[in-house]
């Protein structure tokens, strides 16, 4: 294993004290917290120690700072508050006795405007192990619903997108029926050389949480410069080509944007993402009949919900020949019947939603069930400081993956990457090319 730390010696809050984000913008104040280990991990019983500096145009201030601390994603169970002595003080975070994460939370009110940050570190996270079971017909399971999709021959419509082709590749928009019922739309981005003579590799990339347009087709062109067939799919088989407006109103009646993950829940076979699944193995159907296609490559990449739907395709198609996946969402997600973090969408936060019912039809959807089952060469990017995908979750897909594996990891990330390590992923598949 290749592991890969990437540190920074400091963390940013805006100044609309809405909202933590690493780095300043524009913003007269900055946070500063530097743990007393470098990677800012511990083993389990370790004191953890981290140095907490406040400043304003980059002086340190002597101001009181708030904490609170508390295992990843739950209720504080400790807090406190420091005075900063030239604008600094060390707060001691405690420990933890089993594998896991710690969170410091921070406040400083200046000038009546409350200023926030937090930071994570972990302890023996190398140890932490699912919740969420691994019921014995899942193979059984998926290899059925392959097959019945599989009844229904693709079919594909295709339109060529003048405003996203350039002198490089040609875009295009598709529609492909996926099976009996379903459809999912994407952009194809193909280089301009590509042919039957010429041929390349494929790549798949699932969408994040959402219901939303395909916002930027062209943020990933380097793909095709770098001689990639690209697919860029959304998943509910709504045109890119609505408004916003339309895409406003189709979230409102899923209960919210991120309602679909929600419906059916209670039952295995009639749960909204089983479709979503299908189809992502279906969109390498058709990636794969491609007479540009070259035979032998298909790779998957995606972030959080497409972090998540890249790993699970990884698992179900034995075609797929490498996978990059970044904070993944769906990732334990009954974890906090276990009394500490769960994955994104965090369903402990909604009335109901962790009943024995909905905890056995995850068991199915759950990433950690599909990490154990990828073969092809991984890899995989997560932050600490995470709270939508948090690093809890991102470390038990780590360890439950038996495949040749590489990692990225940021401890001072949210839920971001940045252009830099998006273009590294590339490369990375580039370099794995057979």
């Amino acid at each position: 294993m290749k592991k890969l730390i990437a540190l920074a010696a400091w963390l940013v809050l805006l100044s609309t004290g809405a909202r933590a984000e690493n780095y300043p913008y524009r913003s007269d104040y900055l946070w500063l917290t530097v743990p007393d280990h470098a990677d800012w991990l511990y083993q389990t019983g370790e004191q953890a120690k981290v140095e907490v500096t406040f400043c304003r145009y980059g002086i340190p201030q002597n101001v009181t700072v708030d904490y609170e601390i508390g295992p990843d994603m739950m209720p504080a169970t400790k807090k406190g508050s420091e005075k900063l002595k030239y604008g600094r003080a060390t707060i001691n975070m405690g420990t933890l006795k089993k594998p896991g994460f710690l969170d410091l939370r921070l406040s400083a009110t200046v000038d009546g405007t409350r200023y926030e940050h937090h930071v994570k570190v972990g302890f023996s996270p190398e140890k932490l192990v699912p919740y969420t079971q691994n019921p014995a017909d899942f193979d059984d399971f998926w290899k059925k619903n392959l097959e019945e999709a599989r009844r229904t021959p693709i079919q594909v419509s295709k339109k060529k997108v003048e405003a996203y082709t350039t002198d490089d590749f040609d875009c295009y928009l598709l529609k492909i029926r996926t099976d009996r019922r379903h459809s999912v739309y994407g952009y194809l981005t193909v280089p301009k050389w590509a042919s039957s003579e010429r041929r390349c590799p494929v790549v798949l990339c699932p969408p994040g949480a959402g219901i939303k347009t395909i916002k930027e087709p062209m943020r990933n062109t380097y793909y095709a410069k770098n001689g990639f067939i690209r697919l860029e799919m959304e998943i509910h088989g709504l045109n890119p080509e609505l408004t916003e407006e339309s895409f406003k109103e189709i979230s409102a009646a899923f209960a919210g944007e991120n309602g679909y993950l929600e419906n059916g829940l209670d039952d295995r076979d009639n749960y909204y993402m089983k479709h979503v699944y299908v189809a992502c193995v279906r969109a390498i159907d058709y990636l794969t009949s491609m007479p540009e296609w070259d035979g032998r490559n298909v790779a998957v990449q995606g972030g959080s919900q497409g972090g998540a739907l890249a790993l699970i395709t990884a698992a179900l198609d034995p075609r797929v020949t490498a996978c990059v996946a970044n904070h993944p969402a769906l990732s334990d997600m009954a974890g906090y019947l276990d009394n500490r973090a769960g994955g994104y969408p965090h369903f402990n936060r909604e009335n109901r939603m962790l009943t024995p019912e909905k905890v056995k039809t995850m068991q199915y959807y759950d990433v950690v069930n599909f990490a154990r089952r990828i073969s092809c060469p991984t890899y995989l990017t997560w932050g600490y400081n995470d709270n939508v995908c948090p690093p809890t979750t991102s470390y038990i897909v780590w360890n439950l993956i038996t495949a040749p594996k590489e990692s990225l990891v940021t401890p001072i990330n949210e839920h971001w990457t940045t252009t830099e390590t998006n273009q590294r992923q590339m490369l990375w598949i580039k370099q794995r090319l057979r």
